[in-house]
This record gives structure tokens, C-alpha cells and sequence, in this order.
């Protein structure tokens, strides 16, 4: 039998081979020294894959993989390959996920069964010859340690108690080690050495054993920690320990400053966490570790007691403390020389009262000088006067428990300069004096008094500043009042005086002159102005000008007080003005005498026409002066007046036109009412002099001028009546035929004994002519002589003209018919026609 065909042997038949011909190679016996025999043992982890080697054979040519599970002599097939595909049994599952590739068996997701031993059968060729294998290993399937559970008998004991801690897994390949951490926010981190593999067993339980413990094992393929479990030992309180910011001690405690925020703390190791409680003086204030008071005050020195509850033991523990506390006093270190001895002697005297402890106090020259003794609250130092040097320093220091350090307060003695000033004043309505005496500065300050002229002394002593108020009386005028200074570093008193005086007035000029509608200013002088003197301006009536009157306007200016009128007016504002003066010891007043001058009187006017125009809309108004005089204007005033004609009263009148020039003397003035009748009159106007008025007039209708109208109509109507005369004569003339009667009426004349006379009918309308110059119109009945004229050029044109229009018909006819004989009712008339022409 041939490699080829071997190669094409099925699997089970190959399989059936290795089982009957181990050493037979294509149909020859294999020399048993030629087969190699191999053993190995490998270690695989349970779930994981572990890669089984059939030795170094690269290509064999037929591989078999059989597996003997421990206890067992019988071999079970796992896998085959003939070089070019591979078979795994079924049954091979039970170990994992087989699967073969070339020589090596790889198994995934191996399972505790595959724990055994595997045999690798190949035939391989090597120098062209066959040989055969026997690789062996010995497999062994190692388990993870799983994630230890960690168990307590008691996770919360009583300190003293016993605690026992196990740690346990639940599998894994032995042996398992075992070790035990316990973690701290204190410590962190650190191992136990009480533990004994997976057991601690603690005797008695204490604080310092608290804490997060964890197990941790670990066994040749892994390790795993447990979940932290707390051992929460129960103890406490210990007593209290209570401790005060800021940090201030004393022989009987604690002591704190008034107005700072004190923070007391009580601390009492417990478990779980002490509840606390403090109590003032016996009496519950606030529940809680930290006591906090805002603004200490010095009410609330007294015993503090910090009471630790453990709710859990249902136990507690105390302790009190003594809390003072110190304060300064509510006012400011003062320290001020004074006079002494009737201001022969200076006093510096230190004050700082309302402290507790009380303020110790000494007076210094210098930082090294320290020959005075402190006292408490107060300290005075007595020098004499003489012996003191003008700008000396002195320090005062001030020392207490309050005080990060010494207080100072410093003062220097020095004399001011100059002199005291002195001034006397009225209080208002002059109802009091005041006299007033400063001389400011100096330390200690100027001590000033009053004394009058009797050198009685007045009022009271002050420093710096003395004021002296009397009642008001007129006796008190031109007596003097004198101010008294003293100082402890001057020999000498030094003074100053006062004299009461009344009032003094002024006036710039006593008379006064002006044209009235000016403005005038009146001035008075007030000299001295002694005691705050009021000034009052009287006008000519003698009444009291208020500041609010609208004639007049009250100024002042330093010490002139003036008076301005406005608009002055004659009559009215003439007379003499009193300007008054009124202090609290007398009073004075000044007189000044105005004339207030009027402008000339303006010459008279007369109206000389007063005209309405068409539509009596508009008047024009001409005039003209009589009689000399100065004039600035004029003024046309107007006024109804039911009838033009009838002369009546006018008590109202309204001005038309103003602010006339005076160089004008015709005037146009409209939007007037054609139903109304105006009457009118004119003043002449000098400044504010107004002249007499002129006589009153009332506007008179313009006159009536029809003369272009009554021309132009007449001709007109000559122009028409001529051409329709001329055409009428035309017509008859051409047409004599159809109107014989007619033509023959007109231009046929016969005897005067035919003729008839026609006079006008009763009926008739006599003519009327009209004047055009205004004359008379002629009376009825009566012919113009220019008619008459017309009438009498008219008839020889009209008798020749006849013959010419007859004449053709007269040629064209060969046999003219006889002429009819005239009778006496056939007779022609002779007619005159007079035109008229009337506008």
C-alpha cells in the first residue's frame, strides 16, 4: 500500500489503521528503534485556550490526538488529520473547543474534564524515510480564586467587645493565600498583622481598629479583594475638651474683648459623633459642637458648660469654663490742659472712665519719662503756669487687657496769636442784642468774659468763643462793652471793646428830576451798619415798599441801598421818598425829593378828509396840525356810531392806529363792517403827552361819477341805431315791390296838402335825456337840438337814395302800367324818427 493511497484512506479507516498497525508503515514493519517517545506536562487555566504540541514534527504526514482522563487506562480519540484535512470527534466537546491545525491541538474555553493525559500519534518523513512519534502531556486545568466574601460577627461592637473576620472563596486551584488591609481617612492604607490567613479574630475591640477592611486572595493563576466591609466600633463620650478663639487666658479662665466674635469649640471623641449641648450660667443656649457669638457683650461674662451626649450608649460627659469679658470704656482717651488757679496754673488732667479692669493712666514728657505713677480712670498733672514753655508736648498712655497695646494720647500747650475780636449784632426784629468776643485757638483755649461799662462783670466764663445776649433798650446807645481774654501761659489778661451806636443815613442826592415813562434810581448810603441795621424805603405816600411790588425794584449792595422806579408816571409818582434806618439802640432816616416832569403838550389836529372807499371796507383819513409843539406820533382811535348824522356822547373809544410817524398824514385803515358806521377823531402824541383830540367825524361815501359810463353807452348806442337804420333802408329799398306801401311812405313825397299831420298819443312815453356833467335832464316832451339836427341830415339821404334803388326797375320795364291815382286815404305821410341814446 502506497503513501498516495494512504492519504486517501477515509478518516475512519485511517483512524482503524492506528489502532491495528502502530508500527506499520505502508505495509512494512517500523524498526522500533526509530519511533520517538516525548513527555510534557502543561498547565491551562479553565475558560482560557492552551495550545498542546505534538512535539517538533513540522509536516507529519498523519497526525492522531487521543485523550486518557485521570483514573482511566482507556484512551479516547480526539482528532485526526491526514496532512491536508483534519477531523475532531464529537465527543471531544466535553473539553473545551477543539480544534486542530496541523500537528497542534488547540483547545478554547477549556473545561475541568480536559484535566488528563494526551497522546500525539505522527507519521512523518524524514531522509525519505517513515518514521513515527509518541508525543505524551499531561494536562492540567488550573481554577481562578473567585472574588473572596468577607463576613464579620459583629460590625458595629461596643469598644471591649470581641470581633471575629472571615474571608472565604468560593473556588479556585490551591493553595489560596490570604491577606487583610484596613483603610482610614487618618492612615490610609495599611496591612493587618492580626490576620491569620482568612481569619482576624480581635479580643477586644477598640477605636483605633475602625475602619474600611478588605481581603484580598490569591492562588497561582489570579487574585481577587472582597468589598471593603466597616468595622464601626461604638465608644465614648470622653470628656469634653472646650477650647476658645481668640485665645485669651486668665487666673480664673478665659477672657475675651467686648464687640469681638468669640468662637468656643467642644470637642468629645464619640461613636458615633457626640450631640452637644451648651449652657450659660446654668440655662441652655445652644445646641450644637461650635458656639458662636457674634458681638460679645459684657452681659454675657458668666460659666459656659459643653454637656456630650452619645445617643447610641445613652452616656454623657460635661465640662465648664469661666469666660470674662473685658471691655473699654464707650468714649474716647482724652486728655486736655486746663487753667487752674485763676489762670496762674495749667492742669493736665487724662480721663478714660467705664472700663473693666479699669483703664491704668499716666502722664509722660517724653517716651523714656515715667516718673508718674498710673492711676485708674483718671490722672491730672499740675504745672505752674510761669514754668510751662509755649508749644510743650505732654503724653498721656492708657494700658489694658483690651489693648493689643498702650493707647497714647497726646497734647500740646501753646498760646494763640493776635487778639481777640469783638462785634454786636441784633437778633431779628431787634428784639435782643448779641455781642459776640472770639479769639480761636490755643490749648487750652482762650477763657473770655464780658464786663460792661460800670466794669460789672457780664454772662458767664467761656473759652474761645463768648456771647452775651441783652434785651433791646434805647438807653444802651454809645455805651461801650468790653471783652476780657486770659490764658495760663500769659502774665497779662487782654481785651477788646464794643460801642453800641444807632444808625446813620446817607442820601446821594436830596432832589431829584425826570421826564415822565424814564426810570429812576434812588441811592442812600447806610454808614456803619452797626448792629445788623434793617433799611426800609418809603414811597411818596409813605408807605413801606415791599420787595415783591412790581413799580418799584429794591437793590443792595454792600452798604447802598437803592431804590428803582419804573415807568415813572407825572402826578402819580412826584413827591419825597424816605429811606428809614432802625437798629436795636436807635434809628435814622433820609429823605429825597422826586419830580417826575411831563413832555409838552403837542399841537392840535384837525381831520381834513375822512373818506370810505367803494365798499365801505376800508377808510382813508388825511389831517393836518395847528399851532406849534413838539410831537413823537400820532393816534387814530375809533368808536360805533348808530347814525353818521347824529351827534351823540361817545364814551369808548378804541385805538385804530398807534406809533404813527410824525411825518405821516394820511392814513389808510381796513376790516371794517359795510353795515356799521364808524365815527373817528386823531391825537397828537409827545412821548406820553397826549394832545387834544380833533372833532369827531364820521367817514362820507365817495362821489357818484358816471360820466366815462354814460359817454361810452351813448356811443355804443348811436353806433347800433345807425347800422339798423341803414339796413333797414337797404331792405325796403330792394324789396319795394312786396312792400310798396311802405317805400312809397318813406321816400315818395307828394303836396304838402296830402300830407297829414301825426302828433305823439296820449299813451306815448316821453323821451328823456340825461345830463352827462351833472346838468338838469331836459323836461318830457321836449326834443334835444342835436336830435332835431340829426334827424334833419338824415332825410336828403334818404329822398336821394330813392331814386338810385329804382332806377333799374324803372329801364327794365317796356310797358309800365299806369300809376294809380292818389286818393286822399292812399296819400303818403311824411314820418320824422328821432333816435335817442340814453346810457
Amino acid at each position: 500500500m502506497g503513501y498516495g493511497l494512504a492519504r486517501n484512506l477515509a478518516f475512519r479507516s485511517l483512524l482503524k489503521i492506528f489502532y491495528l498497525l502502530p508500527t506499520v508503515a505502508y505495509g512494512q514493519l517500523l524498526p522500533l528503534e526509530d519511533a520517538k517517545y516525548e513527555e510534557q506536562v502543561v498547565k491551562g487555566v479553565r475558560d482560557r485556550s492552551v495550545r498542546l504540541l505534538c512535539g517538533d514534527v513540522v509536516l507529519p504526514m498523519v497526525v492522531f490526538w487521543s485523550f486518557t482522563k485521570l483514573g482511566s487506562l482507556i484512551p479516547r480519540a480526539v482528532a485526526i488529520s491526514n496532512g491536508l484535512d483534519s477531523k475532531v470527534e464529537k465527543a471531544a466537546a466535553v473539553l473545551g473547543d477543539v480544534t486542530l491545525r496541523n500537528s497542534t491541538l488547540e483547545i478554547a474555553k477549556l473545561q475541568m474534564a480536559a484535566e488528563g493525559r494526551f497522546m500525539c500519534q505522527a507519521l512523518y518523513e524524514e531522509d525519505e524515510e517513515i518514521k513515527a512519534v509518541y508525543f505524551y502531556i499531561e494536562l492540567i486545568v488550573l481554577v481562578p480564586v473567585s472574588k473572596p466574601f468577607l463576613q464579620m460577627n459583629d460590625s458595629t461592637p461596643v469598644e471591649g467587645m470581641p470581633v471575629l473576620m472571615t474571608c472565604t472563596v468560593k473556588e479556585g486551584t490551591l493553595p489560596v493565600e490570604y491577606s487583610w488591609q484596613r483603610h482610614t481617612n487618618r492612615d490610609g492604607t495599611v496591612n493587618v498583622t492580626e490576620a491569620v490567613d482568612g481569619l482576624i479574630n480581635i479580643i477586644s475591640a477598640n477605636r483605633t481598629q475602625m475602619g474600611w477592611y478588605t481581603c484580598t486572595a490569591q492562588n497561582q493563576v489570579n487574585s481577587q479583594t472582597s468589598d471593603s466591609m466597616y468595622l464601626d466600633v461604638i465608644y465614648g463620650p470622653d470628656e469634653p475638651v472646650i477650647s476658645v478663639e481668640p485665645f485669651a487666658i486668665n487666673q480664673h479662665g478665659f477672657s475675651a474683648n467686648e464687640q469681638e466674635e468669640v468662637i468656643m469649640t467642644c470637642l468629645a471623641p464619640s461613636n458615633p459623633p457626640s450631640h452637644y449641648i451648651w449652657f450659660y450660667n446654668s440655662s441652655q443656649v445652644y445646641s450644637g459642637q461650635k458656639y458662636v457669638i457674634t458681638r460679645i457683650l459684657r452681659t454675657q461674662t458668666g460659666t459656659y458648660t459643653c454637656l456630650a451626649q452619645n445617643t447610641h450608649l445613652n452616656t454623657h460627659t460635661q465640662t465648664t469654663i469661666l469666660l470674662t469679658v473685658y471691655y473699654l470704656p464707650q468714649v474716647k482717651l482724652s486728655c486736655v490742659p486746663l487753667p487752674a488757679a485763676n489762670f496762674q496754673d495749667l492742669a493736665l488732667r487724662c480721663s478714660w472712665q467705664g472700663a473693666f479692669p479699669p483703664v491704668q493712666l499716666q502722664w509722660v514728657k517724653s517716651k523714656e519719662d515715667s516718673n508718674t505713677t498710673a492711676t485708674p480712670s483718671n490722672a491730672t498733672l499740675i504745672l505752674r503756669g510761669a514754668d510751662v514753655r509755649n508749644g510743650s508736648s505732654y503724653t498721656c498712655l492708657a494700658s489694658h487687657p483690651g489693648l493689643r497695646e498702650d493707647a497714647r494720647c497726646r497734647t500740646t500747650v501753646w498760646v494763640p496769636g493776635g487778639s481777640p475780636t469783638c462785634s454786636a449784632m441784633a437778633t431779628k426784629q431787634n428784639e435782643f442784642l448779641m455781642m459776640t468776643c472770639d479769639w480761636p485757638g490755643g490749648l487750652p483755649r482762650m477763657t473770655l468774659w464780658w464786663r460792661d461799662w460800670r466794669e460789672h462783670v457780664l454772662g458767664v466764663l467761656k473759652q474761645s468763643h463768648n456771647i452775651l445776649v441783652l434785651k433791646s433798650n434805647r438807653t444802651l446807645g454809645g455805651k461801650r462793652f468790653t471783652c476780657v481774654a486770659a490764658h495760663p501761659l500769659r502774665a497779662k489778661v487782654t481785651e477788646c471793646h464794643v460801642r453800641l451806636e444807632p444808625p446813620k443815613l446817607v442820601v446821594e442826592r436830596a432832589k431829584m428830576s425826570l421826564f415822565e415813562g424814564n426810570e429812576v434810581q434812588l441811592s442812600c448810603l447806610l454808614q456803619g451798619a452797626y448792629l445788623g441795621s434793617e433799611v426800609f424805603w418809603y414811597n411818596n405816600k409813605n408807605q413801606v415798599i415791599r420787595p415783591d411790588a412790581q413799580k418799584y425794584k429794591l437793590q443792595h449792595e454792600n452798604a447802598w441801598f437803592n431804590l428803582t422806579l419804573q415807568d415813572t408816571e407825572w402826578m402819580r409818582d412826584s413827591g419825597t421818598y424816605r429811606c428809614a434806618a432802625l437798629n436795636a439802640v436807635g434809628n435814622a432816616s433820609a429823605t429825597i425829593s422826586l419830580q417826575v416832569k411831563k413832555y409838552p403838550t403837542p399841537p392840535n389836529v384837525t381831520i381834513s378828509k375822512l373818506m370810505y372807499n367803494r365798499h365801505r371796507t376800508e377808510v382813508e383819513v388825511e389831517w393836518q396840525t395847528e399851532g406849534p409843539g413838539n410831537l413823537t406820533g400820532f393816534l387814530v382811535q375809533q368808536t360805533e356810531a348808530k347814525k353818521a348824522t347824529k351827534r351823540q356822547a361817545i364814551t369808548i373809544w378804541e385805538t385804530a392806529v398807534s406809533d404813527i410817524d410824525p411825518d405821516v398824514r394820511v392814513q389808510t385803515l381796513g376790516g371794517f363792517d359795510p353795515s356799521v358806521v364808524y365815527a373817528f377823531r386823531i391825537l397828537a402824541v409827545n412821548h406820553r403827552t397826549r394832545g387834544h383830540p380833533s372833532e369827531v367825524k364820521t367817514p362820507a361815501d365817495p362821489p357818484f361819477n358816471a360820466y366815462p359810463a354814460v359817454i361810452g353807452a351813448a356811443a355804443a348806442g348811436m353806433i347800433v341805431a345807425t347800422v339798423a337804420s341803414l339796413l333797414g333802408f337797404q331792405y325796403i329799398i330792394r324789396n319795394r315791390e312786396n312792400n310798396p306801401r311802405l317805400h312809397d311812405l318813406l321816400f315818395r313825397r307828394d303836396g304838402a296838402e296830402a300830407q297829414e299831420r301825426i302828433s305823439n298819443p296820449e299813451d306815448a312815453e316821453p323821451e328823456v335825456t340825461t345830463a352827462v356833467d351833472g346838468g338838469a335832464g331836459e323836461q318830457p316832451g321836449e326834443t334835444s337840438a342835436p336830435a332835431e339836427e340829426a334827424s334833419a341830415a338824415d332825410s336828403p339821404q334818404q329822398v336821394t337814395g330813392a331814386p338810385e334803388d329804382s332806377a333799374p326797375d324803372q329801364g327794365d320795364a317796356s310797358d309800365p302800367e299806369p300809376a294809380p291815382a292818389p286818393t286822399d286815404e292812399d296819400a303818403p305821410v311824411n314820418v320824422t324818427i328821432t333816435v335817442t341814446a340814453t346810457p
